[in-house]
């Protein structure tokens, strides 16, 4: 939940959608439990196991596609308020006297832990994340308080959570949701964006939570909304703003300038009024209607009287400007009155407890780390195999972005490329095929080899690859909420080749010398292209004009005269050039089946 008061509406001006490359090489603290929720709500029933199936997608993509180091952050025991505030909220949507709630955790009868079934679900995919060699990292309490925490010290650049809380633990970026099948995929809020535009800074964010409620005090003040709230932190600094608090809570209400004055000890005396002079009921001017009738008002231009005043008609006068003023200020002074009387009628606010918790810096257990290892694949493969049912050479094969991107990851960080020179021990780099570009972010294509062995196997059934064409496996779907793109397999003169979506520059910083080749043998085709497209627009068109409608039918006409035979000619020569080119391609292409290779390659 965070702050009560659909704070994220009033935060919702100040964020920024962020490209796919946002995260390029930067440490980001995800909030596992609410990515939990996501999977269950989005795909529940339509897959086994759905919190496992998707965090196992989505660490792949964030990993691979878009670059980043993630850490995941897992909640701890939950704090005696927020326990309590969550029984609270469950008994009052079931109708239940909340009075009891606080004796029933007190007396044990109340678990404060979450439910068995989802205290399940997070040890499962902490195990998974392990297997894939992601660090996880335990909170005392909440898990986004341990994700602003390392936002805040520096360890992580950003924070993936719902959570509007996030800020209120000193979080500085967080990334409040992904959208992966876009051209900016991250919705990201920053604290520098939201002291700029409110004037808020942290302490005045915590200050708003304790009058419109939070996940440890749901109820907050009753009569004061987020609006309301607003704008009685605006009224003092952020050094001030939980001191005046405190003061209101009391009974005395303090005033802009830093004074206390008592509630109830300060009354207006309206002997001050002063008595208001006479104004011309037609044009609206000092002086009366009378006055004016003798000698003609001083405002008015028309020598004829009074000009009759507009519906919308303000005087301006000293006497009517300071008479607003002065209106205005009781005004004002009545509202904080009110205001300052609704907090001080909250029991025990604002609790201390709840302050101090936002502004601790110790949420983290000991013995916890932050190093990245290889993905243990055969632990991986059983893993998968076991809880969801796959194949495992589709485990495999959904496994090789990963794989592929941190074996690119270590020949970057090795200059003289002395590492492993084969991916996952079999694939070796064989050429960047081309470049792609998907929702507007720009990626290589390279092809891996791997040589198939021809003997010992029986083919199911003959396939027929086309040089460009792409096998797809039956078991990948274009996943809505991740948008994982699956490896692709290419049949060439009895080779196969994966190809797989790499980013650009972790590419040319893993093999510079192919991607320069590439691009310059691009360059070189892009010219050539060029210069046909020149030379034949001049040899086709001579007068340098387009064609007319006339000249087009005329043309279109003449060919459907053409004599039966010349048809049946025409006709003969394209069936049996395109019975060529398919017996060329069936020729220069495997026998085998899908499912065969498949399991020469991921096997």
């Amino acid at each position: 939940m965070g702050v009560g008061g659909k704070f994220w509406d009033l935060l919702r001006p100040y964020g920024r959608q962020e490209g796919c490359d946002y995260l390029r090489d930067k440490r980001v603290a995800v909030d596992l439990s609410f990515w939990i929720i996501q999977h269950e709500t989005a795909v529940k029933g339509l897959a086994l196991n759905p919190h496992l199936r998707l965090t196992f997608f989505r660490t792949i993509n964030l990993f691979s596609k878009y670059g980043a180091y993630p850490v995941f952050v897992v909640d701890g025991t939950p704090s005696p308020l927020k326990s309590q505030t969550r029984i609270s909220r469950f008994y009052r949507s079931s109708g239940i006297d909340t009075s009891s709630s606080t004796s029933l955790l007190q007396e044990g009868l109340v678990s404060v832990e979450r439910n068995k079934l989802f205290s399940e679900w997070v040890t499962e995919c902490v195990e998974l994340l392990k297997l894939m060699g992601i660090p996880v990292l335990k909170a005392k309490g909440e898990a986004e308080a341990l994700c602003a925490q390392l936002n805040s010290q520096g360890f992580v650049d950003a924070c993936i959570t719902p959570d509007s809380d996030a800020f209120l633990f000193g979080a500085y970026s967080v990334i409040k949701s992904i959208k992966p099948n876009s051209r900016e995929p991250f919705e990201c809020y920053h604290m520098s964006d939201i002291e700029a535009g409110l004037g808020l800074k942290r302490r005045h964010l915590i200050a708003i939570s304790l009058l419109v409620g939070n996940d440890f005090d749901s109820g907050g003040i009753l009569g004061i909304g987020l609006d309301k709230a607003l704008r009685i932190v605006r009224l003092f600094s952020d050094d001030d703003i939980l001191q005046r608090l405190e003061d209101i809570g009391k009974g005395f209400k303090p005033d802009v300038s830093g004074g206390i004055k008592s509630v109830d000890g300060e009354e207006e005396s309206s002997s001050q009024m002063k008595r208001r002079l006479a104004h011309c009921s037609r044009c609206g001017h000092p002086g009366s209607k009378r006055t004016h009738f003798k000698s003609s008002c001083e405002h008015c231009t028309s020598d004829s009287g009074c000009t009759k005043k507009p519906l919308e008609f303000i005087c301006d006068c000293s006497f009517c400007s300071k008479d607003r003023v002065f209106k205005e200020q009781k005004k004002t002074e009545n509202w904080w009155s009110n205001v300052c009387g609704k907090i001080a009628l909250g029991p025990d606010f604002p609790n201390r407890k709840i302050i101090q918790l936002y502004l601790s810096d110790s949420f983290t257990e000991g013995g916890s780390s932050m190093s990245w290892g290889t993905p243990d694949t055969e632990m991986l493969v059983d893993c998968m195999v076991f809880n969801l049912h796959w194949d495992p050479s589709y485990v495999r094969k959904m496994l090789l972005p990963m794989l592929s991107t941190i074996y690119l990851r270590e020949r970057a960080r090795n200059s003289n490329n002395t590492g492993n020179p084969l991916l996952c021990d079999q694939y070796e780099f064989h050429s960047i095929k081309c470049m792609k570009t998907r929702y507007g972010h720009k990626s290589f294509v390279m092809r891996w080899r791997k040589p198939i062995p021809t003997t010992g196997l029986t083919p199911e059934k003959p396939i027929v690859v086309c040089e460009d064409e792409v096998v797809e496996e039956k078991e990948c779907v274009d996943d809505p909420l991740d948008g994982l793109n699956e490896p692709q397999v290419q049949d060439e003169n009895g080779e196969c080749f994966l190809l797989t979506d790499e980013c650009l520059g972790l590419v040319q910083s893993a093999f510079p010398e192919e991607t320069e080749h590439f691009l310059q043998a691009k360059k070189l085709r892009e010219s050539k292209k060029k210069n046909v497209c020149k030379g034949g627009g001049s040899s086709s068109n001579s007068m340098g004009a387009q064609k007319s409608i006339t000249d087009f039918y005329r043309s279109t006409k003449a060919a459907a005269a053409a004599t039966p035979a010349q048809s049946i000619d025409v006709e003969g020569s394209s069936i049996a050039s395109a019975e060529k080119k398919r017996q060329a391609t069936s020729s220069s292409s495997s026998s085998f089946s899908k499912s065969v290779r498949r399991r020469l390659l991921f096997g």
